[in-house]
């Protein structure tokens, strides 16, 4: 069967989550809310800045957060990340968000895009440096 898709797609990243949405995420008109994507959004993004080190990471920012389309319950939303930069305390991802529809699963749309920075803290919730210079700990490669 052939793959159709509302727009040609180019998934720039790794797949971090992917999420069924539910009648309880669901705004008066039916549609889910806003604010359950960003949840998810920040928890694909977190998990991205983890690749790139085994330290806490706190969300401090989102920017360019665009709504594209809208999602709706029973929508199986794919969350896909990328390192766009690592800082010396914070890491900056990059978040594309899309929902394989659910009564026509071949048909997949781009539904928001943002970016989150992270910042790396220690157990006093103090900015610390994400990559450890020190020889016994080589940093990890940025992931591409």
């Amino acid at each position: 069967m052939k793959n159709i898709r509302e727009e040609p797609r180019q998934i720039v990243g790794d797949l971090a989550i992917r999420v069924s949405m539910l009648p309880r995420d669901t705004n008066p008109v039916g549609t889910i809310f806003g604010g359950v994507i960003l949840s998810h959004l920040d928890l694909a993004g977190a998990i991205e800045a983890r690749k790139n080190a085994d330290k806490i990471f706190v969300t401090v920012s989102m920017t360019g957060v665009e709504f594209i389309s809208p999602v709706f319950v029973g929508d199986v939303v794919s969350f896909y990340t990328r390192t766009i930069r690592i800082g010396r305390t914070s890491v900056t991802v990059g978040v594309i968000v899309e929902a394989e529809r659910y009564h026509d699963a071949r048909k997949v749309v781009r539904v928001m895009e943002a970016e989150a920075v992270y910042v790396a803290v220690n157990q006093n919730r103090q900015p610390i440096p994400v990559l450890d210079d020190h020889p016994a700990h080589p940093p990890k490669p940025p992931h591409s």
